[in-house]
């Protein structure tokens, strides 16, 4: 699977997030897919520190958290895929 696959499917992943859990969708929503690689996607979220005083769900963003995205992310796209924050 390469990154442009992924960002074309992306939104169901989204999707599926914001029906197990609200606040875990808005920790990830606003996340760039940087780059995919050897099973490792990059999710870049730079651009949302623009929205840090109203906007940050950095804290959602732990290790867990990350992972529980790790395998929904797996589980709709259909290949191993391991989320790393930049």
């Amino acid at each position: 699977m390469t990154l442009e696959e992924i960002k074309v499917r992306w939104n169901e992943v989204l999707d599926e997030l914001l029906r197990i859990d609200r606040i875990l969708w808005l920790a990830f929503f606003d996340g760039r897919l940087a780059e995919f690689s050897d099973g490792i996607l990059t999710l870049d979220f730079r651009d949302s520190a623009k929205f840090a005083v109203e906007h940050d769900y950095s804290a959602m963003r732990k290790e867990e958290r990350i992972r529980e995205v790790s395998r929904i992310a797996q589980n709709i796209l259909g290949t191993p895929i391991t989320i790393v924050i930049k």
